[in-house]
């Protein structure tokens, strides 16, 4: 289900996709000031093959032969695989990988830089925030304790339903630029079975709400002419590094 798109200039064209409505909420009520090109917020439902069928659909359904291709990001909320995350850290994907493969994310390093920038820190003295680079794990379930630990032992550092799949069908409908950026809502010492689940939640959200900026500041680098990132090159950037702020 695709919220209406949000103002902007004629421009290319920039689809963030998430799986939940409160996800799809939080990213609506954000600033859509200074996009690009038109903006789609579009909900995927849940799991990888949802993700999969409706970014399918909307790139099919994109206006034929666009000035340049529409530009993904997939977000919403993740599980953290990594001690010491906390919930409302950001990870920004270098890849992200599932049994069906990877996909290479172009400009890890710019986003989370303008990422970094913008995320407010928990009032009343609460923890630094932290944005967290590296490769995303997708599943097709939700995944707790010993599997959370078995998964990050192959290098992943948060796990999450729709991200690998909304990428991978991306690029399969022609060549463009994705990102993934994920909010932490549980994290190994913050599982969501914990007394601390509301607050981790509220926490999540708050930092949702705030991403919109930088995403707008990725897609001008990534498609415009000499932007930092012009092309559909998809480097990976500085693995494994977090950026405290």
């Amino acid at each position: 289900m695709s919220a209406g798109p949000a103002p902007g200039p004629g421009g290319p064209p920039l689809l963030i996709a998430c799986a939940l409505g409160i996800e799809r909420f939080a990213l609506r009520g954000g600033d859509a000031d200074g996009a690009a090109g038109p903006v789609t917020v579009l909900r995927t439902g849940m799991g990888p093959q949802a993700a999969e069928r409706a970014v399918a659909r909307a790139l099919g359904e994109a206006p034929a032969a666009p000035a340049a291709p529409t530009a993904v990001v997939a977000t919403g909320f993740c599980a953290g695989l990594a001690p010491g995350m906390h919930p409302g850290d950001l990870v920004v994907a270098d890849e992200t990988r599932d049994p069906a493969g990877r996909t290479v994310c172009a400009g890890t390093a710019f986003l989370a830089d303008a990422l970094s920038d913008l995320v407010p820190r928990e009032p009343r003295r609460g923890p630094r925030r932290t944005v967290h680079i590296g490769p995303v794990a997708g599943s097709n379930h939700v995944v707790r304790g010993a599997e959370r630990a078995a998964l990050h032992t192959t290098g992943a550092i948060a796990v999450d339903m729709e991200s690998a799949a909304t990428l991978r069908s991306a690029v399969r409908q022609g060549a463009r630029p994705v990102a993934a950026v994920r909010v932490v809502v549980d994290a190994p010492e913050h599982e969501l079975v914990r007394i601390g689940t509301l607050r981790g939640g509220i926490s999540a959200f708050r930092v949702l709400r705030t991403v919109l900026p930088a995403f707008f500041d990725w897609h001008r680098n990534a498609m415009l002419p000499g932007g930092e990132l012009d092309g559909h090159a998809s480097p990976t950037d500085h693995p494994g590094r977090d950026v405290s702020f």
